[in-house]
């Protein structure tokens, strides 16, 4: 039970940062100032994109513990690899996004690490 409730909560968390993406991604853009279409355009697709695979992982976490527990074989293997995906995500953003002076920036490795690290110990 305690390990369900750990994937509860990192999935709660990146489902919530997902979002967190996804809201304000209007202001975002706008915040870059004069943009061309194109540019415009690709800094959507990416912000949005990035929100869409945080509440992705995260559903998708939520609806295997939900459905299959914490020993079935292949969920296991899933949770793992969300995580492993948030690490890499976080490594991303550690080296880009995390050295602007914006503090939701320099906060989304740190966010995506304890989700990641929460999906690994849940999978125990």
């Amino acid at each position: 039970m305690t390990n369900e409730i750990l994937l509860y909560i990192g999935s709660t968390i990146i489902i919530l940062w997902g979002i967190g993406h996804l809201v304000p991604t209007k202001s975002i853009v706008r915040g870059f100032g004069e943009l061309s279409g194109d540019n415009r355009k690709i800094i959507t697709m990416e912000w949005i994109a990035e929100g869409y695979t945080l509440c992705f992982i995260g559903v998708l976490v939520m609806i295997l513990s939900l459905t299959f527990g914490t020993d079935n074989p292949a969920a296991i293997l899933a949770y793992r690899l969300c995580g492993l995906m948030l690490i890499v995500l976080a490594a991303l953003s550690m080296f880009t996004g995390a050295r602007t002076s914006i503090l939701p920036m320099k906060l989304c490795p740190a966010v995506k690490m304890a989700a990641a690290i929460l999906f690994f110990i849940g999978s125990l």
